[in-house]
């Protein structure tokens, strides 16, 4: 499982002229499912991004993750959380060629159950998780704030 994390001020998607899903601010995931990935995967992503340290604390160091955010004694942020949207593009193998070859990419059965079961890990931390449309053609809009991108493969978390 592959995931592109960006911080983001607003972050909205959009299919065939309505948003269905959108945030004020948080974390904007795109999740790419590959064929070998299990439920034990989706759990480690949604573990490690719901907790990763990437907000900045008082001192303006980046030290807080979303979770700590909506557990600081006063918060309530609203629209603060995470806009998930597949991409199985993420798995594209370009080492041969010019034409990116997507067979590592999960079948779009499994990797849609996958995908649902991720954004419920993450709703099971307490944390707000919009989506996208599995398969749909979508636009998504955002504002990186920093910017800040992580990579992550769940390989190696």
């Amino acid at each position: 499982m592959k995931a592109v994390i960006q911080r983001v001020r607003e972050a909205s998607v959009t299919v065939e002229g309505s948003i269905t899903g959108s945030i004020n601010r948080g974390l904007l995931v795109y999740l790419g499912v590959a064929g070998e990935d299990t439920e034990k995967d989706a759990c480690k992503m949604a573990e490690k991004i719901a907790n990763l340290r990437i907000f900045n604390d008082d001192a303006g160091k980046m030290n807080l993750s979303l979770l700590d955010i909506i557990e600081k004694p006063g918060a309530s942020e609203e629209g603060l959380g995470i806009l998930a949207i597949s991409q199985f593009t993420l798995l594209a193998n370009v080492s041969r060629g010019r034409r990116p070859f997507y067979g590592d990419a999960a079948d779009p059965e499994r990797a849609n159950a996958l995908y649902e079961h991720f954004i419920e890990k993450i709703r099971e931390q307490g944390l707000v998780c919009e989506s996208g449309v599995f398969k749909a053609m979508m636009d998504v809009s955002y504002t990186n704030e920093g910017p800040v991108t992580i990579l992550l493969d769940s390989r190696e978390i």
